[in-house]
């Protein structure tokens, strides 16, 4: 659940209200009922099934205990989009979210509506346990908005026609980056954590606490397309030598040769978005790469992965809006960087694999009931992720912010950045 320190004020999280609800039906905008049904595999959902459960979680969370006038839109829907509550009761079976041909995508839009009319005229009147709650929930939204956005593409990549979804304009060829610089971390004690002096953060940023920092440099920008196709042409995905047991044994039994959606012809590597098939581009950042790739590439270079410690201490100087960015509905794509000697790309382009396992702060407390399922539970198997990306909202992050993925996934905007010892 959040932790909330300031209720925030009606007008303001009324718009926000407004502009993330938008925004996800914006996004949504160019698909048919068709492209908004399927479920490519069981690790995304249909675009359907995110609008509707983004939802959910406003009218089970907050309109139901808060609102009692509320009416739900229809009863089945608390089956149909619960997602991973327990203490909510039975759910559709995750893997089995593309069989939702009914209801219509219409019927979707509708109970938004529905619960978007009810939840503004409620707003006045909720006590502040429960506009934190709301603005939980945004929150969430604005996570499932980045997801939708990469469902998407993963679903769009198994079609042959290749289509596209969001037309971008052509991009002027970017020079590439020079060689890496290191920038020194902080060394001894440091702090790290949610401070308590923003308006919201996710229950795993805290508490707040002190870390041990050893002598250690954080490159200064995000590995590039170009520095992979080197990784791949000098055998990096054949050498068990770079590779963690685990990950040699994905790489072969997935037989991985390059990142998610690459492929090479006789013109060369080229990648899929949701813009559809473009050449790679060489200088900017690798996407859509697992943490078991990330971490070979790294010892392939002759460093390492930063820690979740060293990422966030380098990040606090760092503007959280700063960077490549979602700020619509447009399509995400990495950039390549203007080339700054100092520590650049830290929020936005691709979310970076860090060498920390997604673990519990020391003193971390989960949130009772069944809101307190949100994140405490899956802290287990999961690397932590720093940053934000091109699909994250912008305002969405900051440097305590945890992602966490499981180390074979990459169908996320996902890449890294290098570290050292001193």
């Amino acid at each position: 659940m959040a932790k909330s320190r300031v209720a925030p004020g009606q007008h303001d999280l009324t718009q926000h209200y407004r502009d993330v609800r938008a925004l996800s039906e914006a996004l949504c905008a160019p698909l048919s009922d068709a492209d908004a049904t399927v479920q490519s595999m069981p690790d995304a959902s249909p675009a359907k099934w995110h609008l509707a459960h983004t939802s959910w979680f406003f009218e089970t969370f907050v309109l139901r205990d808060h609102a009692p006038a509320y009416r739900p839109f229809d009863p089945h829907y608390a089956f149909l989009f619960n997602s991973y509550y327990e203490a909510e009761g039975p759910r559709q079976a995750r893997p089995l979210r593309g069989v939702l041909t009914r209801p219509p995508l219409e019927d979707i839009l509708a109970y938004r509506a529905h619960v978007d009319e009810a939840l503004l005229a409620a707003l006045p009147t909720l006590p502040a346990p429960a506009q934190s709650l709301a603005l939980l929930g945004l929150h969430h939204e604005q996570q499932h908005q980045e997801l939708m956005l990469t469902d998407m593409q993963h679903l769009f990549s198994l079609n042959p026609l290749e289509p596209v979804l969001f037309e971008t304009p052509r991009s002027k060829p970017a020079a590439l980056p020079g060689s890496i610089h290191w920038i020194e971390g902080r060394q001894g004690l440091v702090e790290i954590g949610d401070d308590g002096k923003g308006d919201f953060a996710f229950d795993c940023e805290g508490p707040r606490h002190k870390a041990l920092l050893h002598p250690h440099a954080l490159a200064h920008r995000l590995v590039t397309n170009s520095e992979w196709i080197a990784f791949i042409e000098d055998d990096g995905y054949r050498d068990p030598a770079h590779w963690l047991s685990d990950g040699w044994t994905w790489v072969q039994a997935e037989r991985v040769e390059a990142p998610l959606y690459w492929r090479h012809d006789a013109q060369g590597w080229t990648r899929f978005g949701l813009d559809g098939r473009k050449p790679v581009n060489p200088a900017a950042p690798v996407c859509h790469i697992s943490f078991y790739e990330a971490d070979a590439y790294a010892r392939w270079a002759g460093a390492r992965l930063p820690t979740e410690e060293e990422w966030e201490s380098g990040a606090l100087n760092v503007a959280p809006t700063s960077g490549n960015q979602l700020d619509g509905a447009e399509c995400p794509r990495p950039q390549a960087t203007d080339g700054r000697a100092s520590l650049t790309q830290m929020f936005g382009d691709v979310w970076e694999w860090t060498g920390s396992g997604y673990r519990p702060y020391p003193g971390f407390r989960p949130n009772e009931g069944a809101a307190g399922e949100y994140n405490g539970k899956f802290m287990a198997g999961q690397f932590v992720l720093k940053g934000g990306s091109c699909a994250t909202p912008r305002g969405h992050v900051r440097p305590s912010y945890r992602n966490f993925f499981y180390p074979h996934q990459r169908w996320q905007f996902t890449g890294l950045r290098l570290a050292k010892d001193l």
